[in-house]
């Protein structure tokens, strides 16, 4: 006689032959598809944000002593009292997770549902203020969140599972961002695991990958900074102008990141405890500093920074000021003490972008956007002293095939350059903040 199978039963078979399947290959894929989701519809939002802030001031500048420290104020509140954990670019924090003392309280505090809505929304806020904040390092939070929160979906969600997803989400959120693919991959390598790990390089990869068909499919294959034109060979004395932008890029990024991990060094002491007291003084203050700054520069320092250094790639220096990567830099600092959530990569390429700037007045004689994009990749390794994934970054955003060699040559130099005064930034900012749990 044939064998009758019951309805549930047939339902119990099912399930167990695609249990396996689904949670080895069917919830990473999902999560990777949501963070490039998330990556492309953050971007959009960021633009439309910095947009809206240009509107409410076209014409009246004097506006911005109002919205900046207002809103600047308003988000840093929030995240104290709402969202701790989403402060900064995010990086710090996926660094504590995977190397850090094991501490499950500790990452769900810097990752889920509650991290996403706060990083997203009060990032948004400070973009809308005009404060110096890019969207890069916030997505890595995001996509390492959205990995974190489909640790439930597993049946034993261990902890090496758990630093498995977060490096997954966060490559793919890189990747997502910029449109840069192998930047995730080095990225995840160079700055997160410092290492290869075999057994995550599956899931890391194929996160990466669907997160970029996302980015692709509703964004398009997009240069972040379109393409520039170079030369395919450089003589001999472009080593001399290479070298100048490392050293000059070099200092400046040691010197951001000494700012930054030694505010006691600069800001009176007395202003400590008012700090930790009145976040809402602290950002209003904050938020006004960096309006008077944009008022003098003419609205140059508003923003991430994008417009102005793609100008400096395509245009040439067209419409920025021989000041802007100092101004832009202190903006900057202002913009990430105030204690909300942002991220610091598109700013630092702004700001190398500025330097560059100066060094193709210096050496007229070659491609300006070349010393441009030299420039924006010894300014990045630097702060990151992650010089394979900057180098990797700024190559793949203008596609600069004929700029690999001065390129990485900058990257390496300027990486080394701010080695000597101070520790990597993510890698100092989470032991200092978040290890301790």
């Amino acid at each position: 006689m044939p064998v009758r199978y019951r309805p549930t039963a047939i339902l119990r078979l099912i399930r167990r032959h695609f249990r396996r399947p689904w949670l080895k290959y069917g919830i990473p894929w999902t999560g990777a598809v949501l963070v490039g989701l998330a990556a492309v519809y953050f971007a959009e939002w960021a633009n439309d944000a910095l947009a809206l802030f240009l509107r409410w001031i076209n014409g009246r500048i004097w506006l911005s002593l109002l919205i900046t420290p207002t809103l600047t104020a308003a988000a840093a509140w929030m995240t104290r009292r709402w969202f701790s954990g989403s402060e900064g670019s995010g990086i710090p924090q996926v660094i504590a997770a995977l190397h850090g003392p094991t501490d499950t309280t500790r990452n769900k505090r810097l990752f889920g549902l509650r991290i996403i809505f706060g990083k997203l929304s009060l990032g948004l806020m400070g973009m809308a203020a005009g404060l110096t904040l890019g969207r890069e390092g916030p997505t890595v939070h995001v996509g390492a969140s959205i990995m974190y929160e489909l640790r439930r979906f597993y049946p034993r969600a261990s902890l090496r599972m758990e630093r498995m997803l977060l490096l997954a989400g966060s490559a793919a959120g890189l990747s997502g961002a910029f449109n840069t693919p192998l930047a995730g991959i080095l990225f995840a390598i160079e700055e997160l695991t410092r290492k290869f790990e075999v057994r995550t390089n599956g899931v890391l990869i194929t996160s990466i990958v669907f997160s970029g068909l996302v980015s692709l499919a509703l964004a398009g294959n997009y240069l972040y900074f379109g393409q520039i034109a170079t030369p395919d060979l450089f003589p001999l004395s472009f080593a001399i102008p290479v070298i100048i932008s490392a050293i000059l890029c070099g200092l400046a990024g040691a010197a951001f990141n000494l700012t930054l991990l030694h505010q006691s060094r600069w800001i009176p002491a007395r202003l400590f405890p008012w700090r930790a007291r009145s976040p809402l003084v602290w950002g209003a203050a904050m938020g006004l500093l960096v309006a008077i700054i944009g008022i003098a520069t003419s609205g140059q320092t508003w923003g991430s920074g994008y417009e102005q250094a793609r100008h400096l790639l395509v245009n040439h220096g067209e419409q920025v000021s021989w000041s802007y990567p100092i101004m832009k830099w202190l903006s900057m600092v202002l913009s990430y003490i105030a204690g909300l959530p942002g991220g610091l990569f598109s700013p630092s390429l702004s700001i190398g972008a500025g330097f560059g700037h100066w060094v193709s007045e210096w050496f007229s004689q070659y491609p300006p956007s070349a010393l441009v994009a030299i420039c924006m990749v010894g300014y990045m390794a630097a702060v990151t002293q992650s010089p394979l994934t900057s180098f990797v970054i700024v190559m793949e955003m203008i596609n600069g095939g004929g700029l690999v060699i001065p390129l990485m040559a900058t990257a390496l130099m300027s990486s080394r350059i701010a080695g000597v005064f101070t520790p990597p930034l993510y890698e100092a900012l989470a032991k200092k903040f978040y290890f301790g749990g």
